[in-house]
């Protein structure tokens, strides 16, 4: 039992350090290799004085950068469908640019359920904007972006 849980927690940790990966890809310009490695050499399981970093699934957590970098135009235009007119996805806030991206390349590139991805994705959102109004519209963001990419699990 605890070895599921502890593949869950580091599935979920994976996917936070993807979107992490992402905005940092995003802000300062590093490649995809560099950032991975990173990561994966002192996130992944590091321990420092802020506190301990949790372990993450090094597979899904390459997966989820990799294609969300390889697959950007096709998922930022189906966040751009998912979002109110007024704001295409350049103008909001780059981590949640980064989280929808992430997101969105689990969606379309993975067999991982989608209600699983967007519960997992709200948390994320949590964990960036603990207030929680961002929660609930990447919420209704990624119910279109899911309804969009995988109308048959609906």
């Amino acid at each position: 039992m605890t070895q599921k849980i502890d593949k869950k927690q580091m599935r979920s940790a994976a996917r936070l350090y993807a979107v992490q990966a992402l905005f940092q890809m995003e802000t300062s310009g590093q490649t995809t290799t560099a950032i991975m490695r990173e990561f994966e050499d002192h996130r992944f399981g590091a321990t420092y004085e802020e506190g301990e970093f949790a372990e993450g699934d090094v597979k899904l957590f390459r997966e989820l950068v990799e294609k969300a970098v390889n697959w950007q135009a096709k998922i930022d235009q189906m966040t751009d469908r998912a979002l109110v007119a007024k704001w295409p996805i350049d103008r909001i806030d780059p981590v949640l640019r980064a989280l929808f991206r992430a997101a969105g390349a689990e969606l379309t590139e993975t067999d991982t359920p989608p209600k699983v991805v967007i519960n997992e994705f709200v948390d994320v959102a949590r964990a960036f904007f603990p207030e929680g109004k961002e929660s609930k519209f990447v919420n209704a963001v990624l119910d279109h972006m899911a309804r969009e990419a995988k109308p048959a699990a609906f």
